[in-house]
C-alpha cells in the first residue's frame, strides 16, 4: 500500500475515534467500530474477482483470515481447489447455547474501470452529495467532519466486504466490552458466490461437523429502501435457459431467398411474443400455479412499505406490469425474462437470412413453482407451437423430418428459499433489530433476486434467513458501487445487538 493511502487510513481512523458530535449515529461511532472501518478501507484495495484470478482470491482469503485472527477470532482457510473459503468462530456463549452460522462472500463482480467515476475501483474514495451529484473528497476530511449519508465508493464496498467487516466489528466490540454473547458464532465466507458457488456444497460436506449450527444467517443483499432494519425469509430461485431456433444450414442471401424460406429470427420472436401477454403475464398454462400466494402471505406483502411512484421514477418508467397487486407481490411470483437476443449482427449489416436465432432466458422460481416444474411447462408450450426439441445442432436427417427445430440448453441453477415467518431464527432477528432502531423492522417473505442458499439448506438442514445491512441504492454488480457510511455503523450495532439478544427457547 502506498504511503499516501496509509496516511489517509490513519486519518480516517482518527476521525471516527475522535468524532463526538451528537446525532442519530453518535452512539455508533465508537472505537471498536472505527478501528474495523479503517481495516475495511484497506480491504477494499484487494481485487477479488474469482472469475479472473484465483491468486487474488487466495490473497483476499488469507487477508480476511489473518484480520479475524488479529482481533482474537479463531479463523482458518478451507480448501477449495485453489480458491479457499474462510471459516471463523467465536464460541463464547457456552456449550449449551445455540450456534448461528453467518454466511457471506468475499469475492466480487468483475469491473470495467472505464465506467467508474474515479481513478480505480480498487482505491476507495469518499464522495459527498452536492447539488444532486456525488463529489469526491479526500478521506482526510473525516478527521473533522462526519455525515452518515456520505459514501465510500469501491468494488465490493457493499457486496459483500462491508457485512464481513461489520461482523468482525461486532465481535471486536463484544471482546472489548467483555460481554458474553447469547449465541455461539460460526462464520463461513464463500470465495466464488458471484460465480454461482459451484463448490460450496462440496466444501460444506467436507466440513460438516465444523459448520454444524442451529440456524444460518446470510449477510447479503440490500436493505429496504427506507433503510429500516430488514429481515428476509426467502428468495426466488433462478434457472437459465437458452433457446436456439434453426433455419437454413448457413446464412443465406435475403434477396434470393426472402419470401421463400422462414427466417429463424422471426420464428423465435413470434414464439417469445406468445409467451407473455400485453399485461406482462406469462401465458403458459398453470405457470403461476393454482393458488400461487396464500392470503396471509399477501397481507404481509401489502404491509411492506413501498413508494412505487418513486421506484418507477428512478427506473424512468410510466407504469409497472400488473402481474401482482404491488411490487412485493410481483417479485414473489415465478417469472420468465428475456435477457438476451441474437441473430446475425446489427453492427456489420449484411442482407442475409440468419441460419439461427438465440434467446437467453432466466426463469425465477418459487418453492412450489420449482425449476423442473417450470421447465416442463415451457417444453410443453413450445411443443404445442409445433416445435421439435433437439439435444444438439440438428443433423441433416432431423432437418428433413421437422419443419420447426429448437434447441433448449438448461442450467437449473439455484433453488428458491422460503423459511416460515414464525421460525425461531426470524423471531430472534426481528426482536434484536427492533431494539436498535425506532423504525419498524421490515419482514420480507421473499425477495426477487437469487442467492446461493440451496447448498446451506440441503447440506446443513437448518433454517436460513437473510439480514441485509447495506443501503438499497448501493449499485451492487454495477459501476460506482458504494456504501453509505452510516450503514457501516448501524450494521455493526445491529449485529452486536443480535449477538447479545437471547435466542428463543
Amino acid at each position: 500500500m502506498s504511503p499516501r493511502l496509509i496516511l489517509v487510513y490513519v486519518l480516517a481512523l482518527a476521525s471516527f475515534s475522535l468524532y463526538s458530535k451528537a446525532n442519530d449515529y453518535s452512539s455508533l461511532t465508537d472505537r471498536p467500530t472505527s478501528e474495523i472501518f479503517s481495516d475495511y478501507l484497506e480491504y477494499l484495495t484487494l481485487p477479488n474477482v474469482a472469475t479472473q484470478s484465483a491468486t487474488d482470491i487466495q490473497k483476499v482469503a488469507e487477508w480476511t483470515a489473518e484480520k479475524y485472527s488479529e482481533y482474537g477470532i479463531n479463523a482458518q482457510l478451507l480448501k477449495n481447489e485453489g480458491m479457499p473459503m474462510v471459516y471463523a468462530d467465536y464460541m463464547m456463549a457456552g456449550e449449551d447455547a445455540p450456534t448461528i452460522l453467518f454466511y457471506a462472500h468475499l469475492d466480487g463482480q468483475p469491473v470495467n474501470a472505464d465506467l467508474w467515476e474515479q481513478e480505480s475501483p480498487w482505491q476507495p474514495v469518499l464522495k459527498i452529495s452536492e447539488g444532486g451529484k456525488w463529489i469526491e473528497k479526500p478521506l482526510s476530511i473525516l478527521k473533522s467532519e462526519y455525515n452518515p449519508d456520505w459514501r465510500i465508493f469501491a468494488r465490493s464496498a457493499s457486496d459483500d466486504k462491508a457485512p464481513i467487516m461489520m461482523l468482525l466489528a461486532a465481535l471486536h466490540k463484544l471482546a472489548l466490552n467483555q460481554t458474553s454473547p447469547s449465541v455461539n458464532v460460526k462464520v463461513l465466507l464463500d470465495s466464488n458466490e458471484e460465480g454461482g458457488s459451484p463448490l460450496l456444497a462440496k466444501v460444506i460436506e467436507q466440513n460438516k461437523s465444523l459448520l454444524s449450527s442451529d440456524a444460518v444467517v446470510m449477510l447479503d443483499g440490500p436493505m429496504h429502501p427506507s433503510n429500516s432494519p430488514t429481515v428476509v425469509f426467502g428468495h426466488r430461485g433462478a434457472t437459465l435457459v437458452k433457446l436456439t431456433v434453426y433455419g437454413p444450414v448457413s446464412d443465406i442471401h435475403s434477396g434470393h431467398f426472402g419470401n421463400y424460406i422462414q427466417n429463424p429470427a422471426f420464428m423465435l420472436s413470434s414464439l417469445l411474443a406468445e409467451i407473455k401477454n400485453d399485461q406482462g403475464m406469462v401465458t403458459i398454462p398453470n405457470y403461476y400455479g393454482d393458488s400461487p400466494l396464500p392470503e396471509e402471505t399477501k397481507k404481509v406483502l401489502r404491509d411492506i412499505p413501498i413508494d412505487e411512484k418513486a421506484l418507477l421514477a428512478r427506473l424512468g418508467l410510466m407504469k409497472a406490469e400488473p402481474v401482482g397487486d404491488n411490487y412485493y407481490e410481483s417479485i414473489s411470483l415465478p417469472s420468465l425474462n428475456i435477457n438476451g437476443l441474437s441473430a446475425a449482427s446489427t453492427t456489420a449489416v449484411r442482407t442475409i437470412i440468419p441460419s439461427h436465432a438465440t434467446a437467453s432466458i432466466d426463469i425465477r422460481t418459487t418453492k412450489d413453482a420449482h425449476s423442473s416444474r417450470q421447465i416442463n411447462l415451457l417444453k410443453d408450450f413450445i411443443k404445442a407451437k409445433g416445435y421439435h426439441i433437439v439435444d444438439d445442432v440438428p443433423s441433416e436427417k432431423i432437418r428433413f423430418e421437422h419443419e420447426k427445430l429448437i434447441l433448449m440448453e438448461i442450467n437449473q441453477g439455484t433453488a428458491a428459499l422460503q423459511t416460515p415467518l414464525n421460525e425461531k431464527v426470524g423471531i430472534w432477528a426481528k426482536t434484536a433489530l427492533a431494539s436498535v432502531s425506532e423504525k419498524k423492522v421490515i419482514a420480507i417473505p421473499m425477495m426477487g433476486g437469487t442467492v446461493t442458499t440451496a447448498p446451506l439448506v440441503s447440506s446443513l438442514n437448518k433454517p436460513v434467513i437473510l439480514i441485509p445491512l447495506v443501503n438499497a441504492d448501493n449499485n451492487q454488480h454495477a459501476p460506482n458501487e458504494n456504501l453509505r457510511i452510516g450503514n457501516f455503523y448501524s450494521g455493526t450495532n445491529a449485529l452486536y445487538q443480535l449477538l447479545i439478544t437471547p435466542y428463543p427457547q
